[in-house]
C-alpha cells in the first residue's frame, strides 16, 4: 500500500501530535506514505467565505501537483488528515468535477504555472484507510498492547461526513469505533459525536465557543469515557486546551484526556510516548496507570 500525504498547514503547526502519531502508525504498519512535494494551504476558513474560486484554485494546485508526483511514484491516493483540509479539498474536487464554468476558468489559472489537473487523483481520510484498506482484522493482529477495559469517546465533529459522506454513515458515523474496538477498547454510547465543538467561535466569540465544547465533555464524562479521541486539530485543540476555562467558568471540574485517533492506535502498537507525542497533549494521559485501575493492574508499556 502506498500514498501520497497532504499535511496541511495545521499538522506542522497546532496539530503536530497528529502528525507524528500517524505517520509513526503508518510506519509500523509497513505503509508507504510520501510527502505531497511543494503543497500550498488548502484555502478552507477565510478563502473559502471571502472567494471560492480563488479557495478551488489553492485546490487545484495541490490535485495538478499530486497527479504529477502520481506519475513518478504511481500514487494516486491523497491522505488528508485534517478535518478542515478533508472537506475544503473534497469540496473543491466536487465543484471542478461537476461545473464546468469553474473548472474553465481554475484549468486556465494553472496553465499559466504549467500545471494540469485531469481528474486522477483521490481524496482519502486516513479512517478511510485503515478500516477499508488496512482494515480492522490486521489492526486487530498487529496490538501488543489490549486496551481492554479502556472506556473511549469517538469523536467525529462536523467536517469529515458531512456534507459529504465518502466512507461512514453521515448520522452515525463508526469507523474510528471500529478502530477502537479492534485495540479491545469499549466506546461509550455518545450521541453528540457529530456536534460542532466550536470550531472557529473559540477564536472570535469565545464564551459560545467554549459553550459547545463544554457541553461535549460533560456529556463524555458522564457516560463515563476515560478519553476522547478525535481526527480532527481544531477539534482536539477546543476541547482540550480550555477544560481549565471550563472548570471555572462552568463550577464543575472538566478533566478528560482528548487523545489523537492515531496516538490510540500507536499505544495499542506498542510504539512509545515519544513517537507518538503524547508529551504535547495538554491533559497528559497515563493509559498504563488507567489500564491498571480499570483491569485491576497488567499490560501496556509506555
Amino acid at each position: 500500500m502506498s500514498y501520497l500525504y497532504y499535511p496541511g498547514c495545521s499538522l506542522k503547526g497546532t496539530g503536530r501530535a497528529y502528525e507524528e502519531s500517524l505517520l509513526a502508525v503508518f510506519e509500523t504498519m509497513d505503509i508507504d506514505v510520501r510527502e505531497l512535494n511543494d503543497w500550498n494551504c488548502c484555502g478552507a476558513t477565510s478563502y473559502m467565505s471571502v472567494s471560492e474560486l480563488k479557495a478551488f484554485g489553492l485546490c487545484a494546485r495541490n490535485f495538478a501537483l499530486a497527479e504529477k508526483q502520481a506519475n513518478e511514484t504511481g500514487m494516486t491516493d491523497l491522505i488528508v488528515p485534517c478535518a478542515a483540509c478533508y472537506l475544503g479539498l473534497s469540496k473543491a474536487k466536487r465543484y471542478l468535477d461537476q461545473y464546468p464554468d469553474i473548472r474553465k476558468k481554475v484549468d486556465e489559472a494553472l496553465a499559466t504555472a504549467n500545471l494540469a489537473y485531469r481528474n486522477h487523483i483521490r481524496i482519502r481520510h486516513p479512517l478511510d484507510v485503515m478500516v477499508n484498506d488496512i482494515g480492522t482484522e490486521r489492526i486487530a493482529a498487529a496490538v501488543k498492547c489490549s486496551l481492554e477495559g479502556l472506556k473511549v469517546a469517538c469523536y467525529y465533529g462536523c467536517q469529515i461526513i458531512r456534507p459529504y459522506s465518502e466512507f461512514d454513515d453521515q448520522e452515525n458515523p463508526t469507523t474510528m469505533n471500529q478502530i477502537a474496538w479492534a485495540l479491545g477498547a469499549k466506546t461509550v454510547d455518545w450521541p453528540l459525536k457529530t456536534r460542532c465543538c466550536g470550531g472557529s467561535l473559540t477564536g472570535t466569540v469565545q464564551d459560545v465557543g467554549q459553550r459547545l465544547s463544554y457541553i461535549l465533555l460533560r456529556e463524555a464524562i458522564l457516560r463515563g469515557a476515560d478519553v476522547i479521541i478525535t481526527a480532527c486539530p481544531l477539534c482536539q485543540f477546543n476541547l482540550e486546551c480550555y477544560q481549565n476555562n471550563m472548570s471555572r467558568q462552568f463550577k464543575e471540574s472538566i478533566h478528560i484526556p482528548v487523545l489523537y485517533f492515531t496516538q490510540l492506535i500507536g499505544i495499542a502498537l506498542g510504539l512509545s510516548s515519544r513517537r507518538l507525542a503524547m508529551q504535547r497533549l495538554f491533559v497528559p494521559f497515563d493509559v498504563k496507570a488507567k489500564l491498571d485501575q480499570v483491569a485491576g493492574g497488567q499490560h501496556v508499556a509506555s
